[in-house]
């Protein structure tokens, strides 16, 4: 393929990483370019052919200096605190205003439903989906999600890998089954009933199995985990079951593959490298469980350590190249690329 495949990919937290920034000028840093640490601003974007994605706003534990994940493997991982509605409600506005801004300014389009995603991307604009990571900034009645929603979310994972008032996360525990903890809470089932009504996408991505048999049994809309993994191939807490998958394929939902390295190898390191030869296992793994119509990209970028071979946003073509010489044709790589993630949305966000 000689043109540039354009890429939506289902996870980033680069808005922590802009509020976290001691510049001032957000709206600047984005567009004239981050810290070359960081996986995603403006002109490494274009490079890469990256079309917009899901813009996730996580609210950290006040201890945590990291964006995600420890750097070593654990098989007992212990999940960090609960989080304070208040405090969490701080740090969730002080993003949301900066994805707002950077709207204002030009730099992306905040897409409420699939035909604003396919008219951002036909005009050249990033395409950005308001999505947030571990909801403690909700309250169990639901009003801030109301607001919220009125805003412009139309995507939200109930938790982190932390427990809060709707349902507990798996730990960054390996080896280890994602069955730890408790399912939801009623509160839990009651947002996603009005997740489902507002016509909100429930992310999966990080919560327990006991969480997610409850997601299966209560939600009429696809079953979607935006950045995870196989766990028959690397056994993290934070990867997906052959039941999980199942259960998602049944629903004609999706997997964003998720390039963190401790969730892409075997040994479940996060400072070892991870080859492409690995992420192909997983994508060829998920392609086996999903079908063609069930895998897309959820690259975790500024919230993980990725490949070299990838790199950061603009190293999305190297990985499209892999994918062309492991025998992809051109249509299921548009899939993987981009076009799964429009159809689910749009069964699920309108």
């Amino acid at each position: 393929m000689s043109a540039l495949v354009p890429v939506f990919d289902g996870h980033n937290d680069t808005l922590l990483q802009l509020y976290r920034s001691p510049e001032q000028d957000k709206e600047k840093l984005f567009m004239q370019g981050a810290p070359a640490s960081w996986h995603i601003d403006l002109p490494r974007a274009r490079k890469g052919g990256f079309a917009g994605g899901m813009f996730a706003i996580f609210s950290p534990s006040p201890e945590k200096a990291g964006l995600s994940a420890p750097t070593a493997p654990s098989s007992d991982e212990k999940l960090p605190p609960d989080l304070p509605m208040e405090e969490a409600r701080v740090s969730m506005l002080g993003m949301a205003s900066i994805l707002f801004r950077l709207e204002r300014a030009g730099a992306l389009k905040i897409c409420r439903s699939a035909a604003d995603i396919r008219a951002a991307m036909a005009q050249d604009t990033i395409a950005a989906v308001f999505h947030i990571e571990g909801v403690e900034a909700i309250d169990p009645g639901l009003d801030m999600l109301d607001v919220l929603h009125a805003a412009g979310l139309r995507s939200l994972g109930p938790v982190w890998s932390r427990a809060n008032a709707f349902g507990t996360g798996v730990p960054f525990r390996f080896p280890s089954s994602p069955d730890v903890g408790p399912g939801l809470t009623d509160a839990g089932k009651a947002l996603v009933k009005a997740c489902n009504r507002l016509k909100i996408l429930v992310d999966l991505s990080h919560l327990n199995e006991k969480g997610f048999r409850d997601v299966a049994a209560i939600s009429a809309a696809p079953l979607v985990a935006t950045h995870s993994n196989v766990h028959a191939i690397s056994a993290s807490a934070r990867n997906l079951t052959d039941w999980q998958l199942g259960a998602i394929r049944d629903t004609r939902g999706m997997v964003g593959l998720n390039f963190a390295r401790g969730f892409l190898r075997p040994d479940g390191s996060m400072v070892q490298d991870a080859d492409l030869d690995t992420v192909l296992r997983h994508v060829d793994a998920l392609l086996d469980k999903l079908g063609e119509d069930g895998v897309g990209l959820g690259s975790d970028f500024d919230g993980a350590q990725i490949p070299s071979a990838i790199g950061d946003v603009s190293g999305l073509p190297r990985l499209i190249e892999a994918f062309e010489r492991h025998g992809f044709g051109r249509e299921l790589v548009e899939k993987i690329a981009w076009k799964n993630w429009v159809d689910v949305l749009e069964r699920t966000i309108g």
